[in-house]
């Protein structure tokens, strides 16, 4: 019969990838006209979309091997490389020279919210470790919402600016920690000794990468225009690099990407151009990189327990956060009531938290397995959330028109807005 002919040379093939390829470039593609349609018609960002699609996506598919590995470890951590090596070069550090404040608002920003995040779940009885580690990734606010929602609602001023400073800041603190964590996680010498010697370590590993991205993209803009495509290229080749060379190193490959952004910042002082050929492809990759998050935290085991922790760590983080920055606002340049947008504008968490909760399942599984059940649906609900906090925030402070007036089209950077 017809209907069980197989064309003989596709007998012995195996569809599996091909498969896969095809669901996945079926996903991001209904990932892309989702954000699109939402912004347009709804005047929402479009990260919504793409959490949005893959969540829905992984409620009926496969998703990655959980914790991540191979390709999608690979592809989440060029995606936050690349965004947080962009955040790093528009975050001038003569800028805290001149107003060392901000510096201290951000430590204890992420002082204050670990310590919350320590508190109430010790107080809910969970171990230690697990507590730590939570805390760990509860301090890290989501660069990637952020600069993907003041790219979508074309936002800028001092509220936005301070926003994702303080969230590049603070994803630098939890990734250092937090890397350093996963060698004591399962041992006995997790003393606070250990945490500092592992950390500085870290963070010496990464710069080092860091300096030898940087020094490599400088060596090639001798050579090439800063916004040419040969430079962007370039760019995305060298971060690629990085990403694989970290891991063997015992460095983090985003917190060499974030180090590495403020390197050149300090040695290239001129406003950085971000080749629009990188920007397409970094959007490439952040949609990609909302898909997959999402995709993996809906898959969580949602019980009614856990879903109540990690609703209060939401909670108590997003107090903590607001407290924090209300506490500290004096002379840092904002207003109270602006500072408390900003607070609010740290809401997200996203890539770099299930990196950190991927990570720690893979170092110690009696450990991973309770962080993952609780820091999946906190990852979930505030990059959903988050993203509406943030556009809310943004408009409140007069700093972005939002939701667009009707008639009106918020469209993308490299769009025009139509009456």
């Amino acid at each position: 019969m017809i209907g069980h002919w197989i064309p003989p040379w596709t007998a012995n093939a195996d569809f599996g990838p091909s498969l896969i390829l095809f669901q996945w470039a079926l996903l991001l593609a209904l990932a892309a006209l989702a954000g699109h349609a939402l912004q347009r018609f709804a005047g929402l960002p479009k990260v919504i979309g793409y959490a949005a699609v893959g969540a829905l996506a992984g409620l009926v598919l496969e998703g990655a091997s959980w914790p991540l590995a191979g390709v999608g470890l690979f592809l989440l951590e060029l995606g936050i490389s690349v965004v947080l090596f962009e955040a790093g070069a528009r975050l001038p550090l003569r800028w805290f020279r001149h107003n060392p404040m901000v510096l201290l608002q951000s430590v204890a920003e992420s002082v204050l919210t670990f310590v919350a995040a320590f508190v109430l779940l010790r107080a809910l009885g969970l171990d230690v470790k697990v507590v730590r580690a939570l805390a760990i990734i509860a301090v890290a606010a989501s660069p990637a919402v952020l600069m993907r929602v003041v790219l979508d609602l074309r936002a800028g001023g001092p509220v936005t600016d301070r926003a994702i400073a303080l969230a590049t800041l603070n994803t630098l603190y939890a990734l250092t920690l937090g890397t350093a964590m996963l060698r004591t996680i399962d041992r006995g010498d997790g003393t606070l000794t250990a945490s500092v010697s592992f950390s500085l370590l870290v963070l010496g590993l990464s710069t080092a990468i860091g300096a030898v991205l940087v020094a490599a993209l400088l060596g090639a803009l001798r050579l090439l225009r800063p916004n040419s495509r040969d430079t962007a290229i370039v760019i995305l080749t060298l971060i690629g690099a990085g990403v694989a060379a970290a891991a063997p190193l015992g460095a983090s490959a985003p917190l060499a990407a974030l180090l590495g952004g403020l390197l050149l910042r300090e040695l290239r002082p001129r406003p950085w151009m971000w080749p629009r050929q990188l920007g397409t492809a970094a959007s490439m990759l952040g949609m990609l990189m909302f898909v997959l998050v999402s995709l993996m935290a809906v898959q969580a085991d949602w019980e009614i327990g856990v879903l109540w922790i990690a609703l209060a760590l939401i909670a108590v983080r997003a107090g903590a956060k607001i407290a924090s920055l209300a506490l500290t606002n004096f002379r840092t340049g904002l207003a109270l009531r602006q500072s408390l947008w900003v607070g609010m504008a740290l809401a997200p968490m996203s890539a770099v938290a299930l990196l950190l909760t991927s990570q720690f399942v893979a170092a110690s599984h009696t450990v991973g397995a309770p962080v993952a059940a609780i820091a999946l649906p906190v990852i979930l609900i505030t990059e959903l959330v988050g993203a509406v906090l943030v556009s809310l925030a943004l408009h409140r402070a007069g700093e972005a028109t939002w939701p667009p007036q009707r008639g009106a089209s918020v469209l993308n950077g490299d769009e025009e807005t139509r009456p």
